[in-house]
């Protein structure tokens, strides 16, 4: 069940901040789904789920990706979108340092030209080594990165938070990495 779940979760993790439309469904400005719509998409797609499962990959998913609106009648992802969605994010303050996990070979193109948000909407950084840590090794063998965060900030450059701890910015240049 739990492996089933965990299938399930990839794919709704490519549905609500990738490709909608693959179950036919569509997110509203603020990356909301139906959660009718949705459970109904998903299982026209040939995978089965209600919304107890829906509702426990929410619940246990590590990474706090999803939530629900407060009555739990719309669902969406949390940040990693390559959709032009608003996630009504606030502009924060940093800290002095963030962490960006990758692997060792993404360093050359990294030490060149930064670290880009390519097909998502945002940069992701960590608050820990250890969390950037994790990010990285899901990618090959990790390398983390050291982000002058504080440094950015006074430069102008805007950070958000998103709900499940997620830092997030634009592109950052070279000139804010440490190696």
């Amino acid at each position: 069940m739990k492996k089933n779940l965990n299938k399930l979760g990839r794919f709704l993790s490519f549905i609500l901040r990738h490709s909608p439309q693959t179950i036919d469904i569509k997110l509203d400005k603020n990356g909301w789904a139906d959660v009718n719509e949705l459970i109904k998409g998903i299982n026209e797609n040939g995978k089965k789920i209600n919304f107890e499962m829906l509702n426990e990959i929410v619940e246990t998913n590590d990474k706090k990706r999803y939530e629900f609106n407060e009555d739990f009648t719309k669902i969406r992802a949390c940040q990693g979108h390559s959709l032009d969605v608003d996630l009504e994010l606030k502009s924060v303050i940093p800290p002095k340092f963030l962490y960006h996990g990758t692997a060792e070979r993404f360093l050359p193109k990294i030490k060149s030209e930064g670290i880009k948000k390519i097909n998502r909407q945002h940069v992701h950084l960590s608050e820990t080594y250890e969390t950037a840590y994790n990010v990285g090794k899901r990618h090959g063998k990790p390398f983390i990165i050291k982000v002058l965060a504080e440094k950015m900030y006074k430069d102008g450059k805007k950070f958000f938070i998103s709900k499940n701890g997620v830092w997030l910015t634009d592109d950052v240049e070279v000139k804010y990495l440490e190696f």
